[in-house]
């Protein structure tokens, strides 16, 4: 018999693995793909020599992780941190760019600087309150109530209709806040886009959107090197559907969807009807590029950043997520796109790119994106179809046959909604404890949610320590 098991390998299961390794357990690691990582995987996608980040590509939620910083990934990991942020082009060859100084943004923004200095400056001086607020599950008094009272008002106003327009007046600044709270792939306004969007935001100017060097694979291969180097054993290429499917063990931490959970094991009938109304939202379609050069911005300043939203106003963006919520798929799409090899020329053959796209698609589309995504890069990059030298298209099934937790090709385990940020999976001060003693709940469809942070594993391995070895976590920040 082993101490522990944790199945799944993505970033929650590895910090699972590694907190519970640290403890001085002895833990195994289950995975059904051929390498760690889950969403932290970098593959030969589109050529041999071309590297593309298969799920996540930029992590400025892992620099600012608790856990993260307190098992160190900045000592064991090559991270870049671009001098701009985000980019939103416009139509006419404008722009708005999030520089990494607050500052320099400020200063372009023109009329509206002065009301994102008024906007961003106070969540900046309280980011650490913020981050630990929104970084945990809700039902909790916050360790700063002061910056969890700010981060909700600064929310509430870009949430709402009736108050999101009010605070800027130029297209810039409104599309930039827009295209930045369309990674959450909801309706707007909301107050989740808006929520997401801000902490986003604040850390564009924070600490940064680090990008790793050699891709995100990088940050899954420390951890597990680390997790091994403590003792502890990685199974690959091991597909589990039942507790038979491990070695017995005192306990176990499922880095899955609940309805695994629901197959895993029988449940008790009133928490088994509980996460049977989990709900999925709606998915992601990718389309990766190698091209022959760089993206030919109209905009000068935009290919100064290797993150850009492209999608035009406010208004348009409003649209064609809304289309996505109506269970269509808009001919002018938000498309998210990412060109690592700008600062990391590792990513592609020399003189060559690779470029990461992906936009929003009603839960289990079978659409071909691919077309719609060239158009719209087009249309704020006049020739960047005669640049491509090869693309890869994922769609929804492909995604979940990636990866078993992106139901219907929900990249975050689960709909971002206000019910189920509380509701995740269950209402409860301790989310991932399941009635099944000595069974846990660490992925993304837990609190505090998605994003490349481990705290929800570190979460799981905390209470599961707690509850069988008397001892608290290790990776206190």
């Amino acid at each position: 018999m082993v101490d522990a098991n944790v199945v799944g390998a993505g970033p929650n299961g590895l910090a699972a693995a590694l907190t519970l390794a640290k403890a001085g357990l002895d833990v195994v690691l289950t995975e059904a793909a051929d390498v760690v990582g889950g969403g932290l995987q970098t593959r030969e996608l589109t050529g041999p020599g071309y590297l593309h980040d298969v799920c996540s590509a930029v992590h400025p939620a892992a620099l600012a992780s608790p856990f993260f910083q307190a098992w160190g990934l900045e000592r064991r990991v090559d991270f870049v941190i671009p001098e701009a942020s985000y980019a939103h082009p416009l139509d006419g060859g404008r722009a708005g760019i999030a520089w990494h100084s607050l500052d320099r943004t400020v200063e372009d923004l023109g009329p509206d600087g002065r009301a994102w200095r008024r906007f961003f400056s106070p969540l900046l001086g309280r980011i650490d309150g913020i981050v630990d607020f929104t970084g945990s599950q809700l039902l909790r008094v916050p360790d700063s109530i002061p910056a969890a009272v700010l981060y909700g008002l600064r929310t509430l106003e870009q949430g709402t209709s009736a108050s999101w327009n009010r605070r800027f007046s130029g297209e810039a600044a409104r599309a930039m806040i827009t295209g930045v709270a369309a990674h959450t792939n909801h309706s707007q306004p909301s107050l989740t886009t808006s929520g997401a969007g801000i902490l986003l935001a604040a850390h564009a100017h924070a600490g940064g959107w680090a990008m790793p060097l050699g891709g995100s694979q990088a940050i899954a291969d420390a951890m597990a090197a680390d997790f091994e180097a403590m003792g502890g054993r990685v199974r690959l290429n091991t597909t589990v559907t039942s507790a038979k499917d491990l070695e017995p063990s005192k306990i176990t931490l499922l880095d899955t969807t609940p309805r695994m959970l629901a197959r895993f094991t029988e449940l008790p009938a009133k928490y088994a009807r509980a996460i049977g109304r989990f709900r999925y939202g709606q998915a992601a379609a990718k389309v990766d590029f190698a091209l022959s050069g760089p993206v030919p911005w109209s905009n000068a300043q935009v290919a100064l950043s290797p993150t850009v939203h492209v999608g035009g106003s406010r208004q348009e963006i409003v649209a064609a997520e809304r289309e996505v919520a109506r269970g269509r798929v808009h001919e002018k799409p938000y498309v998210l796109a990412v060109q690592p090899s700008f600062v990391d020329p590792s990513r592609a053959p020399a003189g060559h790119h690779v470029l990461w796209t992906y936009t929003h698609v009603p839960n289990g589309s079978t659409a071909d994106v691919t077309e719609s995504v060239i158009q719209q890069i087009e249309r704020f990059a006049p020739g960047f179809r005669d640049l491509i030298v090869a693309s890869n298209t994922m769609s929804t099934s492909d995604f979940e046959a990636h990866n078993a937790n992106y139901i219907g090709g929900d990249i975050f385990s689960g709909a971002l909604d206000l019910l189920q940020l509380v509701k995740r999976p269950v209402i409860s001060r301790t989310p991932w404890r399941t009635p099944v003693d000595g069974l846990y709940l660490c992925s993304a469809a837990t609190a505090p949610g998605p994003a490349v942070h481990g705290m929800n594993g570190w979460y799981a391995a905390d209470l599961a320590l707690r509850d069988h070895f008397g001892m608290r976590a290790p990776y206190r920040n």
